[in-house]
């Protein structure tokens, strides 16, 4: 393989990984309330129990 297709295949591989690193460098956790956190295992529960039937 000539040398400049090595250089795109690493460009491409680094900005991916760049890419992704920024990602979870910036990822932040969300706060929730009480009642929204309630709400989210709620519907949690609610999905898991359709796919148990759905099985």
């Amino acid at each position: 393989m000539p040398w400049y297709a090595w250089l795109i295949l690493l460009v491409a591989i680094g900005s991916i990984v760049g890419g992704l690193m920024m990602l979870r460098d910036t990822a932040k956790e969300v706060p929730l309330s009480k009642e929204q956190l309630d709400r989210v295992h709620q519907r949690n529960a609610e999905a898991d129990a359709q796919d148990a039937d759905d099985r």
